[in-house]
Order: C-alpha cells, then structure tokens, then sequence
C-alpha cells in the first residue's frame, strides 16, 4: 500500500535575480514497509526532498500525500503535528544532548509524540540496555548513532528519515547501524527512507531513487536487494 506519493513537486528558491529549482517537476510513490535509497551527488536534491517528505519545508508547486493526507498546504502548526506522529529523523552527527543520560535523550520525545513507544524498550532494540545511565561522551559514534535511532523509533514514526546515517563512522560500525535500519523495515514494517551518496547501500534497497540536478533520473525496486553482510564494503 502506498504511504508516501510526490506529484508533480517543484521547490524553488529565489535570491535576488536568481532562482533555483532544488527540485523539479518529481514524481514517485512509495509502498509501506520498504527500505527506501534516494542517491545522488552534492547538489542534485537529495536533501531538498528529504526536508519536503519530513515536513521541514514546502514544496512551491505540487503536492506530497503522506498517509493518505496532502502535508504541501499544511500550517506551520500542522507541519509540527505531523512530523510529531508521523515521522522520525536520524542524521550523520547524532544530536544527541550531552547533559542527558542516554534513557533520558530517548525519553525526550514523550513531550511530543503522541504515541510513543517505551525508551528502555526501544533502547534495548537497539542493543544498548546495558547503558541507560551513560552519558553520550561515554558512548562511541556507532553506540550514538544507534541511541539516535532508538529516538527517533521511540516516537512510534510510520516513516523513518534518515540523511547519510552512516556517513561519520567507519565501515564496520556502519554496516551495524544499516543492519539495524533493515531489521526494522523487514520486522516492524517501518518505511525507511535513506539520502545518501554510497552506492553500496543502494544495493541492500527495495526501492532505489536517482536524483541529479533537482530532477528524479530514475526509480527502480530491487527484487532481490543484499543484506548487509553480503554488499562488499
């Protein structure tokens, strides 16, 4: 079933004389449940429509229905709503709160979702039980980067964004955190959708999106996409 459905969707930014279409003209549906590569260099737009489907800005033509609800015309207050019980955000740097221990950072979002999920639960899903009372400092960059997600899942999100998630670890730690984002589109039926330049997680994707220059280039499902054991790293 189709969650997520851009149509026709433009973003344009103006400075003084100049404009730019970040995007342009992209089209593309998105079934429930399936682990979702949008690739493409610096510049081509990557960002520009993560940002669009997260409710962190709006498109300036066209229209993105997420859930059976059109998010292109909503309020800023509505936009909050949204992203508050629909989707999930993890990015390169963990944005972790330093001050906070790692149950606290991830109990954070029971101020805002409204249905979320327990933090020592979602903690334990992602293997870090045995630290609820450290601090981020004590952690390395993958235990982080996995506290982060365990964060962003504590909202109970139907999607899940994630901007070069493994981009600031090493190969090995990255193929821990991907393992992770896979398990929870093929065991919780989330929709993970992941910005990145790597080729290699393109191969692990059911869906793989190409975008250059703010124009989609191409959209093609992966009958067979690998496992993250099997992609050479």
């Amino acid at each position: 079933m189709a969650i997520v459905e851009f149509k026709n969707v433009t973003r344009t930014y103006t400075s003084g004389d100049h404009t730019l279409n970040a995007l342009d003209d992209v089209s593309f549906t998105l079934d429930e449940g399936k682990f979702v590569v949008i690739l493409g260099p610096s510049g081509a737009g990557k960002s520009t429509l993560l940002n669009l489907l997260g409710g962190l800005d709006s498109p300036t033509k066209g229209t993105i229905t997420v859930c059976g609800k059109d998010i292109s015309k909503l309020s800023s207050n509505e936009l909050a709503d949204y992203r508050a019980a629909t989707v999930g955000f993890v990015f390169q740097f963990y944005n972790l709160i330093p001050t906070l221990t790692v149950h606290e950072n991830v109990r954070l979002v029971q101020e805002i979702s409204p249905d979320y999920i327990s933090a020592t639960q979602m903690i334990e899903e992602v293997g870090l039980s045995d630290h609820l009372k450290n601090f981020p400092s004590e952690l390395s960059g993958g235990e982080q980067q996995r506290i982060s997600i365990a964060r962003a899942l504590a909202k109970n999100p139907r999607i899940l964004l994630c901007d070069e998630p493994t981009g600031a670890l090493d190969s090995e730690t990255g193929v821990m955190v991907l393992k992770l984002l896979l398990k929870m589109a093929r065991e919780h039926g989330k929709t993970i959708v992941i910005v990145t330049h790597n080729q290699n997680i393109a191969k692990m994707a059911d869906v793989v999106i190409r975008v250059k220059n703010g124009k989609l280039r191409s959209m093609e499902e992966q009958a067979h996409p690998m496992t993250a054991d099997e992609v050479e790293w």
